[in-house]
């Protein structure tokens, strides 16, 4: 049986910010609303639907694969847009970029509080890597 990952809920306080935001930073569409959901669909067709609701959101963590090129507009995305950058989900780097499995890799935060993180090359696709646990000073980079 093959089975593939097609789509999650994203909770948020407001759908239409939230979801235009992770659109807006990985260069994607928001699609048409379905009911209470807004989707935003990535490469490989999985959908984010965002939904608006009226209780305490708990931080949940959304991580996305791009290509180097890709990488480069997310991160000027974010510099344009001053969103805090970190190296890791632990905030111990701010405005550094890590170099993980010889790729790169960042993280931010969403409208909503939930942590995203957008990579180059899967965790542990290199783990001999000299690279690993090493981040790299972002120049213009906001405070995290």
């Amino acid at each position: 049986m093959s089975v593939e990952f097609n789509h999650t809920i994203v909770l948020s306080r407001d759908r239409e910010k939230s979801a235009h935001f992770l659109a807006g930073i990985l260069g994607l569409e928001v699609g048409e609303p379905a009911g209470m959901f807004l989707p935003v669909t990535t490469a490989n067709g999985v959908t984010l639907d965002f939904a608006t609701v009226d209780i305490d959101i708990p931080m949940q963590h959304y991580a996305f694969l791009v290509s180097e090129d890709e990488f480069d507009q997310v991160l000027a995305r974010l510099l344009a847009a001053e969103i805090p950058i970190q190296a890791d989900p632990h905030s111990r780097h701010p405005r550094r970029i890590n170099l993980n499995d010889g790729g790169r890799g960042v993280y931010f935060l969403d409208p909503a509080g939930h942590g995203l993180e957008v990579i180059t090359r899967p965790y542990g696709s290199d783990p001999d890597s000299p690279l690993n646990g090493v981040t790299e000073e972002v120049m213009r980079a906001v405070g995290g």
